[in-house]
């Protein structure tokens, strides 16, 4: 990753101090459930199994980038249309899932990208805003460098060609879904971290993005998890709004009733 002076970039700055970033999925729609949940740290914006829309989506990168914290979205596939409209909000970064090859990796770049990088085209009168820019030609002339591109490793095929993926110039960032991983791999999900076939394709994962340059993150189920994670993994994302509300809703309620 290349350094960036723009302190506006929070999440790309921390990557780039070799520190450990912990960001949390968002699910629910609402600028004050991301303010709430930006108050922890980094907010990816879920649209790939959230409950959120195009206009949410916009709403809420603004209300986590006005809270001093980077947001991503993470996209509901490899599709340049809602890749755009991503990017047009002016999230820090997106995150693509099921990307399986060196070839679809590099169409993510492609698409992310402006020329002579890519092919993204230029429109967006608010990304600059929530990048500390006053002007879209300001952003566009940074936006290549500043964006984080992330993309999900997490099936058998992806692991069998993570060598050739993580070799590809302008992916920032290969994040393990480790649920999906196993449902790919072994047949069953949640994914069971004691299973050697799973922890021995996690370490593949990381070899390879080590190799060739590539940060490299995961999800964790809770602190303590995410906290052992910290040894090997630049980004760790700790759980989602919805599992933690139930968590934490469920436990005390047990509590309240014995």
């Amino acid at each position: 990753m290349k350094v960036s002076s723009n302190p506006n970039l929070r999440l790309r700055n921390i990557l780039e101090r070799e520190d450990v970033a912990i960001a949390t999925f968002i699910t629910l729609k609402g600028v004050r459930t991301a303010q709430i949940i930006a108050h922890t740290g980094a907010v990816i914006i879920d649209c790939e199994h959230g409950n959120i829309d195009d206009s949410d989506m916009h709403d809420m990168v603004a209300a986590v980038s006005g809270s001093g914290v980077s947001p991503v979205v993470r996209i509901p596939s490899l599709d340049g249309t809602f890749m755009k409209r991503a990017l047009e909000t002016g999230a820090h970064g997106i995150m693509v899932p099921m990307v399986n090859t060196a070839k679809e990796a590099e169409l993510v770049v492609k698409l992310a990208k402006f020329p002579p990088v890519g092919i993204r085209g230029h429109g967006s009168s608010f990304a600059c805003l929530e990048h500390g820019l006053k002007t879209p030609s300001e952003f566009i002339a940074k936006a290549n460098q500043n964006t984080i591109t992330m993309i999900q490793i997490e099936t058998a095929s992806a692991v069998e060609n993570v060598d050739e993926i993580a070799q590809v110039e302008g992916i920032d960032l290969l994040f393990i879904g480790p649920n999906d991983l196993s449902l790919s791999l072994l047949g069953y999900t949640p994914a069971n971290f004691a299973d050697t076939a799973l922890l021995q394709a996690i370490s593949n994962v990381v070899a390879s993005a080590k190799r060739y340059g590539k940060k490299v993150g995961i999800l964790s189920t809770d602190g303590e998890a995410a906290k052992k994670a910290k040894e090997m993994f630049d980004l760790i994302v700790l759980n989602t709004d919805v599992r933690t509300l139930q968590a934490w809703y469920g436990k005390e309620l047990n509590i309240a009733r014995s």
